[in-house]
């Protein structure tokens, strides 16, 4: 699945990936688009779930519960705006039904993993970050930031994981749900991915908002450890 928002110029460049036979299903979800986008996915083929603009955490929640009304297994979690590559999608849904993994992150510093074009400060601030992680947990993490993911879905069974929780709306709900695999010792594996960044100036690459975005992306980290939040 794929959450997104006013991506329609892109969805032209690479939604043609998507007829690949990588999936059972492949689903979109539609957080509040006010451009083409959705009416481009249609007429690919590809299924469309709509909703008011919330975030990428309400997006993933949506398809939670689809994919346990449709009887699907695992979910895949990728970009909507092309930077990861539907072609490596077995990769990672590979490290489940054969690795027996019940988490999947994927990584573009892992050998066989790629970032063309990945900003410097990026670069650097992914690094420190996956460090910092991986010291507190005791577990290796790589690439802690990148969206490529894949669940178990019986994963989001487990009680002490409750990702209905209204402030998980937003970034929250990937990086609550990368610290709960984590600390609560679930099978973990990263996998090598490619995220691809573009190459020119001006070009949007991201529409996680400076500071604000940061800190969603963050905040699970900190209030999971203080144990304000369950």
């Amino acid at each position: 699945m794929f959450p997104f928002y006013n991506e329609g110029p892109k969805f032209e460049a690479w939604v043609d990936q998507l007829s690949l036979p990588v999936a059972d299903k492949i689903l979109a979800v539609n957080d509040g688009s006010t451009d083409d986008g959705p009416n481009i996915l249609r007429a690919r083929g590809i299924e469309v779930l709509d909703q008011q603009r919330r975030g990428i955490g309400a997006c993933i929640r949506r398809c939670v519960g689809y994919a346990r009304e449709h009887g699907h297994d695992i979910l895949v979690v990728m970009a909507g705006n092309g930077k990861d590559d539907p072609a490596e999608v077995p990769r990672l849904v590979d490290a489940i039904v054969t690795g027996g993994a019940d988490y999947v992150q994927g990584s573009r510093f892992l050998p066989g993993g790629a970032s063309p074009n990945l900003p410097l400060f990026r670069r650097a601030s992914i690094r420190l970050l996956s460090f910092l992680f991986s010291a507190y947990t005791r577990r290796r993490c790589t690439d802690l930031t990148n969206g490529f993911r894949a669940y178990r879905i019986s994963l989001l069974d487990d009680p002490r994981i409750d990702i209905e929780q209204d402030w998980l709306d937003t970034y929250e709900l990937e990086y609550y749900v990368h610290w709960k695999a984590y600390t609560l010792r679930y099978a973990v594996a990263e996998v090598p991915v490619t995220k691809r960044y573009p190459g020119e100036r001006g070009v949007e690459y991201t529409k996680i908002r400076p500071v604000v975005g940061w800190w969603r992306m963050l905040r699970p980290f900190v209030l999971l450890g203080l144990r304000i939040r369950k």
